[in-house]
Order: C-alpha cells, then structure tokens, then sequence
C-alpha cells in the first residue's frame, strides 16, 4: 500500500466526504484506478492534476504524490 493525498473539487466531495487528505491505495493504482475505487461515474472527471502536473488516466501513483480531480468547467 502506498499513502497519497486527495484534493477532490466541490462537485465531486460526496466521493470520499473529507473532500481532501491522505488515502491509501494499492501500490500499482492508476489515477483512472483511483477514480472508478471512489465510484465516480465516467465522464465526472475531465481534469487529473499529479503533483500540480496535468495527467492522464493511465498515470500510475506513487508515494506521497498529490492527486486533484475536478469535473468539467464551463464558464461564460
């Protein structure tokens, strides 16, 4: 297991209540892993931040990184 911190926007909170702070996830575990384990629906997530870089789904997680999940913004 490996511990990293989760930063979720306010649209998606209600998939891990504490909205942000330290989970534990298997070692191997992608981001897109990570998001189907905290039952987002697909498509709900359009931006995957690691460590304040833009990622991909496929991004595998390591030790301590900081992971940000935020839904599509629109704006106008």
């Amino acid at each position: 297991m490996i511990e990293i911190n989760l930063n979720l926007s306010i649209a998606l909170v209600r998939y891990y209540p504490k909205g942000s702070g330290p989970l534990e996830v298997e070692k191997g575990t992608t981001a897109g892993d990570l998001i189907r384990k905290l039952g987002i629906p697909d498509g709900s997530v359009s931006l995957i931040f690691i460590n304040g870089k833009r990622a991909m789904p496929d991004r595998k997680l390591a030790e301590n990184d900081q992971v940000g999940l935020f839904p599509l913004v629109a704006g106008g």
